[in-house]
């Protein structure tokens, strides 16, 4: 009888204990990554985050293995879930999406209240995919990361495949990685410009022998205004009224030039040096390109109104070049082999004429594969006879993108890219005109051998949009491509987003997104980097803060500063100090608030955060400084102070930056 009560007794307690185990199964539940809702949380740098395909649409594929379900994503990409500590683990598989068309590196990190708990370890392409399990007992937020290994920004889709969370049977909710953006009115530190004559060329300009020449001399103040040039190399005349100089120079030299602008308010003069030899674009070129305001939709009639305004308003401060993007090319090639412009193009030559006689330059796009980026008519196996025809139009730029020649080159090696770009080098040499060489966007790595393929300025990341976290991912990865800078000799991190944008990422114009602290560090990173300063705005609509952006001449001396010389970053603890040397000994330097790492883990300091000022320690020594120094706020064009310490603090405002210029008080 005791024997039977004793196995009774075992029986209830296991069948309770199977009972309680059943119940805690059933209180347990699988969160697939797929099926949460985003609710727009997500912050990504190239594309969205897609859900069970990879980034550009493809199935999930890594390593040649399919995956049914998941998040294609692309670095750096940041997706954050509010657990409220009810979550018991993460797991799933990670790699480089087989869709990468060249193998870049990229690593995957779970982040849990700020604290890493797993990493992938660096992957790229072909690589098997990786699984992980990784507790997440008493964890209140996690952040799934896509990091970009500062190697490449092109070619890093990444994906999250067959993601799922265990929780305690709660749901797993996306939050907000960034704030949403607080509306700030725009405010002008651009002083006024004066009524007498400034003058704003760069030190330097470079032509070819024999080559058509045209520069002109770019002052700023009240009109009407009359023009000199004194020293001028034999072949070179100035059209006195417009400031215009042209003409030819056969001998090889360096030519120092008087440039010289009077009206009735004064006079002023600038030693410049014109540079016959073997390389043009000895300073970023400054200008406007159709894409980002008009697609596809651009025109001659566009062109000419916007080279107009561009001529009056921007010309005086250096702006020079107006673009045409993808989408002038007539439907067929003539039966000479000529692409002709379409119906919007009638005669391109007399666009460059009209351009020409005021001082501005034309510039036109292509590509070296079959089709180009918007699958028109592009270059390959033309290149010889479309080099001459834009010769004969008067073509000063070419932008040429990578787009479509995957599909002939015979390998993704770095000589099968590099070689269709020696191919369009050699082909613009031999038409006899100075053009300006973009090595375009989509090539890999391009810095490494853009210049000896004979680029004066090379695409080093994938297209810009006018969100924030983007354009300080964009600039943030400059500091891999810095060291190629030189004279002639340029990366390229794209068009400026200020004005109204938005036609070449397919929404309609609107003012930018960027936030006006934004903007002024958007522009500031782009001077540091002595990048091209290219528009895509609608010109037609330029406000006074974004003219002011534009107009700021000390600024655009940055940009322009002969030495070009390499910027160097450095990160600290409310973000990151870019800083270059000066032709003329100083140095010009950019605090920025700017993190592309940055993630709201408190979600109520959202607001407050956008209304704070963030300190930055400036050292002197670590600049090379030893003694006695002017500090100069640039964008305000005044001098702030004068110190021998070692260092000094400046404020920078959220997203916002203090640049400045640090010269020696003996200079």
């Amino acid at each position: 009888m005791n024997k039977r009560i004793k196995l009774l007794a075992c029986g209830l307690v296991s069948i309770a204990s199977w009972l309680g185990g059943a119940q805690a199964s059933a209180e347990s539940r699988n969160v697939w990554l797929d099926e949460i809702k985003s609710n727009g949380c997500y912050v990504q740098d190239w594309g969205a985050p897609q859900v069970n395909r990879s980034v550009v649409g493809t199935p999930l594929s890594i390593g040649g293995k399919r995956f049914e379900r998941g998040i294609g994503g692309h670095a750096i990409s940041r997706m954050l879930f509010d657990l409220g500590g009810k979550a018991q683990k993460v797991e799933g598989l990670v790699g480089s999406d087989d869709a990468n068309l060249f193998a870049t590196n990229l690593e995957f990190k779970i982040i849990g209240d700020g604290r890493e708990l797993w990493r992938s370890g660096v992957m790229t392409r072909g690589d098997a995919a990786r699984p992980f399990e990784v507790d997440l007992t008493g964890v209140d937020k996690v952040l799934l990361l896509i990091d970009m290994c500062d190697d490449e920004f092109m070619y890093d889709h990444g994906d999250w495949a067959e993601v799922k969370f265990t929780t305690d049977g709660s749901d797993v909710k996306a939050i907000p990685v960034w704030p949403a953006a607080v509306k700030k009115e725009s405010y002008i530190l651009t002083p006024a410009s004066p009524a007498k004559p400034l003058i704003n060329n760069p030190a330097v300009f470079g032509a070819t022998p024999g080559a058509d020449f045209l520069w002109s001399v770019m002052a700023s103040g009240e009109r009407p205004m009359t023009f000199d040039a004194k020293g001028l190399p034999k072949g070179l005349k100035i059209d006195r009224n417009t400031g215009v100089i042209s003409g030819a120079v056969k001998m090889a030299g360096d030519y120092k030039v008087t440039l010289i602008a009077k009206n009735d308010s004064g006079v002023d003069k600038k030693e410049v040096v014109i540079k016959i030899g073997d390389r043009i674009s000895l300073t970023p070129i400054m200008g406007w390109s159709s894409w980002n305001c008009w697609r596809f939709g651009a025109s001659d009639e566009i062109l000419r109104r916007t080279t107009d305004i561009m001529h009056e308003k921007l010309h005086p401060y250096g702006w020079t070049y107006v673009s045409v993007d993808d989408g002038w090319e007539a439907p067929s090639r003539d039966d000479d082999g000529v692409l002709h412009g379409n119906e919007r193009w009638p005669d391109m030559k007399a666009l460059t004429d009209y351009m020409h006689s005021k001082g501005m330059k034309f510039g036109l796009y292509s590509s070296p594969g079959p089709t180009t980026c918007g699958n028109f008519i592009a270059s390959y196996q033309h290149e010889d006879i479309d080099a001459k025809t834009w010769a004969d139009w008067g073509v000063d730029y070419l932008k040429y993108d990578y787009c479509s020649h995957t599909k002939v080159e015979k390998d993704s090696s770095e000589g099968s890219i590099r070689e269709p770009y020696d191919k369009m080098r050699a082909a613009l040499d031999s038409a006899g005109r100075d053009i300006v060489y973009c090595v375009g966007y989509g090539a890999p790595r391009v810095w490494v051998w853009g210049a000896e393929a004979g680029g004066n300025h090379w695409r080093t990341t994938c297209d810009i949009t006018d969100h924030w976290n983007v354009v300080q991912a964009i600039g943030n990865c400059q500091d891999v491509c810095a060291p190629a800078t030189a004279p002639g000799r340029f990366n390229d991190p794209d068009m400026m987003v200020v004005g109204e944008v938005g036609g070449g990422w397919g929404a309609p114009k609107h003012p930018t997104l960027l936030t006006p602290d934004e903007q002024y560090a958007h522009v500031s990173l782009w001077a540091i980097l002595s990048a091209p300063l290219l528009l895509g705005c609608d010109v037609e609509r330029l406000d006074d803060f974004t003219l002011s952006l534009l107009t700021n001449r000390e600024v655009i001396a940055v940009d322009q500063d002969e030495l070009c010389a390499p910027a160097t970053k450095k990160v600290v603890d409310n973000g990151q100090i870019w800083y270059k040397p000066l032709a003329d000994g100083s140095v010009a330097l950019g605090c920025f608030n700017m993190d592309p790492y940055f993630v709201l883990w408190n979600q109520d300091d959202g607001e407050a955060m956008q209304h704070r000022d963030y300190g930055f320690t400036v050292n002197l020594r670590d600049l090379g400084f030893d003694g006695e120094v002017t500090v100069r706020d640039i964008w305000r064009n005044a001098d702030i102070m004068t110190t021998a310490a070692e260092s000094f603090d400046v404020a920078v405002p959220y997203h916002g930056v203090k640049l400045l210029k640090i010269t020696p008080k003996s200079k």
